[in-house]
């Protein structure tokens, strides 16, 4: 009786630890499974992330550097920013990284009319260009084509074509004649020994105080030995003022009081010379 009885519980106990372990690797075959589930999942999630992230660069940066860039520029008062990015075209920029700096500073600086140019690419797609224009101090008179053309001339002596966008913004420049100019090329300067005369101007027209305005002309009087002395002709007047190479507002003040009180003693003034510190003039002849 007491075998058969210790049999039997063997036999229970066999089959509990049976189902037992039958029941840890079903459990052990869902957690795989769940683990395999998960696993999954974070790759495909990892894999939308980056394919969204990689559209974003994409569309964000890669696909406008890849497009025509975008142009803008400042500092242009008498050049259109069309003006300026047409001069660019001969580059054959189809996009961002085609375009070169180097080759756009040197296109735009070639032109007369501007000083100084900096180019500056920010990625994707964006070009920046700044440009400083020259500032006209003087006018002169070139023979271009048979025809008489106007250029101005900066403090430096260079000429440049006239071009005036905004008459509120231009200085009053007087008119310069008797420069050995002829003809003009791109970047072209007067000789050397005329620039003082351009510095003097521009420190007369920097004072603002318009006496530049009282005259229409300045004629260059070339003489020998390399030097030349001015004749200045007041506006509003026929009378010739001879003066030295100093011109400043001092001078232009003497010149102003000279010829009130020469028309007050002669009327029929053609010429009056203020050189060698004194002052006499020249009356008009008959005939």
């Amino acid at each position: 009786m007491s075998d058969f009885s210790i049999r039997f519980e063997e036999y229970e106990n066999e089959d509990v630890f049976a189902n037992s372990k039958v029941a840890a690797e079903k459990s052990n075959e869902s957690s795989v499974k769940e683990d395999g589930v998960t696993r999954a999942i974070k790759i495909i999630f990892i894999l939308l992330s980056a394919c969204i992230v990689f559209e974003f660069f994409f569309y964000k940066f890669i696909r406008p550097s890849m497009n025509s860039p975008q142009v803008s520029v400042s500092g242009a008062k008498n050049y259109t920013p069309r003006e300026l990015v047409e001069l660019l075209r001969p580059m054959n920029s189809h996009n961002w990284y085609d375009f070169n700096e180097n080759t756009a500073v040197s296109i735009l600086a070639s032109v007369s009319g501007i000083s100084s140019v900096s180019v500056k690419k920010v990625f994707p797609n964006r070009i920046y260009i700044s440009v400083v224009e020259r500032e006209p101090v003087a006018v002169t008179f070139i023979n271009q084509g048979g025809r008489s053309r106007a250029v101005q001339i900066d403090r430096s002596g260079v000429l440049f074509p006239e071009r005036f966008t905004d008459p509120s913004e231009v200085n009053i420049v007087p008119i310069i004649s008797g420069l050995p100019v002829e003809h003009m090329t791109e970047g072209m300067r007067i000789p050397l020994k005329f620039r003082p005369l351009l510095d003097q101007i521009a420190e007369i027209q920097k004072n603002g105080h318009k006496y530049l305005a009282s005259v229409s002309e300045i004629c260059v009087i070339q003489k020998e030995y390399g030097n030349y002395e001015l004749v200045l002709i007041p506006a509003g007047a026929k009378i010739k003022v001879l003066t030295d190479r100093t011109l400043n507002e001092d001078a232009l003040k003497y010149m102003m009081v000279a010829l009130d009180v020469v028309n007050r003693i002669e009327p029929d003034v053609s010429e009056i010379d203020l050189r060698y510190g004194s002052v006499s003039y020249r009356k008009r002849t008959n005939g």
